[in-house]
């Protein structure tokens, strides 16, 4: 027996060690960091990357966004200004970084209908961007391009055939495959974190059902793991800034319910830089999230009211903000943004007059519309290092020599502008400082006040050919108060709502409203059916029986009235349309939920297969919905109201009538008075004439969406979409025929 038991041990011996060797080589495999940075989690490769800031000045780095540049061969004047502006340009800033979140081509016919992805534009934006690298003298290393909706219309497969941007962008060239990248710029007292990902899906369908960006459970673990790199005790304090191109107001939440803001707040990101939205929805698209924000929408781009320092509490450290930058497409726009000692601060430039010879970005005080809480909460220098605070301080980027650099500072509270500070800025630093830092002394405290919006600053410097260039008045606090932030209504409405999570009750309010019209007259006519009361009700006056009365005469055509409730159940329970989703393979069926393409399934065994595009289809449910069939209900309803009322309005003037000899259904003009012209309008009939123009107006509309939708998606109305095409110009043509008459 002891003899059999020395026997097996070594076995067991052999069998551990081997088991162990396997689970440290899969553990190996499953998080490693290769030579050049590249790492591996879950079979998924990511980028890390740092870069130590050499020179002056002293823990300040800035870096350049650009989005939206829309490369087309129908626009060629896009990538020309690119051309000409962006490298002398950035030669002359000199960032440690370049971004570009997204939307390198444009991907669009020159009718803008149909969305899929043109060769030639993707080398163009290669030579391009060669030119503009060789110019601008920068490392081709340094510049980083995400992928955009318009770079994924119509692409099967990420790394297939058709997906030009793993062959064309920078991202691509360099090797940067995965979805996420970091990128670490190390200055003397910061480390300064940039995480980059693409949230784009991987089957990218063509537009316009190709709006929001999708990240998946897996892309927010990337993203998690790559902020948290320098946690738990980092040796210098960590700025978290994170960049892609879609705002998280056009970002849907993962399977598992978690979302790209929860991420965020979770690490305590700073900033989120995004594109996608174009400035021709407005100059001010900028939010400020919190964690105790609502989930479906925020009415301006503050957030809650900011306290004073010595009421901060938690919660405060739960935010970050969200900076759209606007677009190069038309805009001409570009960004930079500035890490001066821990404080973040940016400049937005308008390129569409040219180039600009002299940019002028200040640092300190910081623009109190954009002020975080935990920037004055955390880091309390005020009190423990007041040199952080002596200094007016701003960068200032010039193709030409500086002469001078005036420091001004304005009150707001007499009613007008008073200049109460003014002073020269000298310039810091030596010949091999990466850029110019001017500087002034001034008493902080004389502006401590608690309205962040009293003290405003402007900077002016004045190059050698006596060019004077201005930067606009910014408000400031000292104190750390947040300004109001407002946005007007298109503002609201692309960067205040949470448009995945209003989709379905947007959808089931327009179903419970709608259903309601139609389903409430069948029941009160059943109801007075049965109590013998309809008469009764006719001749009854008030305001309750005579909306009871209007309901039932939607009623009074019962076919009509079961095509409407029928059309309303076939768009929830069958498919709409049945197009060419993609560049290749089979064509897809779209339904409320989304794109089913039967012969692709969802690489993630989480998630539900086959079924794509969720909430991207909205904008095409529910611009039908409420501005198709809603409207075309309502009209059909007035239609047979109208009919209704005529038909009363006849049998009343019939029995005021004299003469027996008269028909009952024709007006004697000798009854109408000169004054009635009561009577004149049952004539003519004038309501059923207005809303039979409603009714062509809503027919013209429904024509242009069927329209857009042949040409996006390669379809026939007759052949593969003709209830959602037909349905509603049918169902009003009958309405018409059937109430022309009496």
């Amino acid at each position: 027996m002891a003899r059999g038991i020395n026997v097996i041990w070594p076995v067991v011996l052999i069998i551990l060690v081997s088991s162990s060797c396997r689970r440290a080589t899969s553990f190996t495999q499953a998080f490693s960091q290769t030579e050049e940075g590249a790492w591996m989690h879950g079979g998924r490769s990511r980028k890390r990357s740092s870069l130590e800031l050499k020179g002056g000045p002293d823990d300040v780095a800035w870096v350049v966004q650009l989005s939206d540049l829309h490369f087309s061969i129908h626009h060629p004047e896009r990538a020309h200004d690119f051309k000409a502006i962006v490298g002398p340009t950035l030669a002359m800033v000199n960032p440690s970084l370049v971004f570009i979140t997204g939307d390198l081509t444009d991907g669009k016919s020159k009718d803008l209908l149909t969305m899929k992805q043109d060769e030639a534009e993707w080398v163009e934006y290669q030579k391009v961007m060669d030119d503009v690298i060789e110019r601008s003298g920068l490392k081709r290393s340094n510049f980083y391009d995400l992928r955009g909706n318009h770079d994924s219309f119509g692409v099967p497969k990420t790394g297939g055939s058709f997906d030009f941007y793993s062959k064309y962008s920078i991202n691509g060239q360099l090797g940067r495959r995965g979805p996420v990248n970091s990128v670490t710029l190390e200055t003397g007292g910061h480390n300064l974190l940039f995480v980059e990902f693409d949230s784009s899906t991987s089957l990218g369908l063509r537009g316009p059902t190709n709006l929001f960006g999708h990240p998946n459970d897996q892309l927010l673990t990337d993203i998690s793991s790559e902020l948290s790199q320098f946690d738990p005790l980092p040796r210098k304090p960590v700025i978290k800034i994170s960049l892609g191109h879609f705002p998280l107001s056009f970002s849907a939440a993962a399977y598992s319910g978690r979302t790209l803001k929860d991420i965020f707040l979770m690490h305590s990101l700073s900033a989120y830089l995004c594109g996608h939205l174009h400035t021709r929805f407005g100059n001010n698209l900028k939010r400020h999230h919190e964690s105790n924000h609502q989930q479906f929408f925020q009415l301006n781009g503050q957030g809650l009211p900011v306290e004073t320092p010595n009421e901060f509490s938690l919660k405060g450290r739960y935010e970050f903000w969200e900076w759209e930058v606007g677009d190069w497409r038309k805009s001409r726009a570009m960004r930079i943004l500035a890490i001066d000692r821990g404080w973040i601060s940016f400049v937005d430039v308008d390129f569409r007059s040219g180039a600009k010879k002299t940019i002028i970005l200040p640092t300190f005080p910081l623009d109190s519309r954009f002020i975080s809480d935990k920037q004055f909460q955390s880091n309390e220098s005020l009190y423990v290092d007041p040199l952080l605070y002596s200094e007016i301080r701003v960068l200032l980027f010039s193709s030409s020599p500086i002469v001078s650099v005036v420091a001004r500072i304005y009150d707001s509270r007499p009613g007008n502008l008073i200049v109460v500070f003014e002073s020269p800025m000298k310039k810091t630093g030596n010949a091999l400082s990466r850029g110019d830092l001017y500087t002034c002394p001034w008493n902080y405290k004389a502006f401590e006040d608690p309205s962040p919006e009293r003290f405003l600053l402007k900077i002016e410097a004045l190059d050698i050919s006596g060019h004077s260039t201005l930067t606009e008045l910014r408000p400031f606090s000292i104190s750390g108060q947040r300004a109001k932030l407002g946005w007007s209504w298109k503002e609201f409405f692309v960067m205040g709502c949470q448009w995945d999570a209003l989709y379905y009750p947007i959808l089931w309010s327009f179903y419970f409203f709608a259903l309601s019209i139609l389903l409430i007259p069948k029941a009160t006519l059943v109801f007075f059916r049965k109590q013998y009361a309809y008469k009764k009700l006719i001749a009854n006056r008030g305001l309750l029986n005579y909306t009871t009365r209007t309901l039932v005469d939607i009623y009074s055509v019962p076919r009509l009235w079961y095509c409407m409730v029928s059309y309303l159940f076939y768009l929830i329970l069958c498919p709409w349309l049945c197009g060419q989703v993609l560049m290749e393979g089979e064509r897809g069926y779209m339904t409320y939920q989304g794109w089913i393409l039967r012969s692709n399934t969802n690489e993630m065994p989480s998630e539900k297969p086959s079924v794509f595009g969720f909430p991207d289809v909205m904008v095409v449910v529910l611009p039908h919905l409420c501005f198709v069939v809603l409207p075309a209900i309502l009209v059909m309803v007035a239609f047979l109201v109208e009919r209704g009322i005529y038909q009363d309005s006849l049998r009343s003037l019939s029995r005021k009538k004299d003469d027996s000899d008269v028909k009952s259904n024709e007006i004697s003009s000798s009854t109408c008075g000169r004054g009635d012209y009561r009577f004149v309008l049952l004539r003519v009939r004038l309501i059923r004439k207005i809303v039979l123009i409603i009714s062509l107006a809503i027919c013209w509309y429904h024509f242009l969406n069927c329209r857009d939708l042949c040409k996006a998606y390669d379809m026939n109305p007759f052949i593969h979409f003709p209830i959602y095409s037909m349905s509603v110009p049918l169902l009003l043509a009958y309405t018409i025929y059937r109430t022309r008459r009496i």
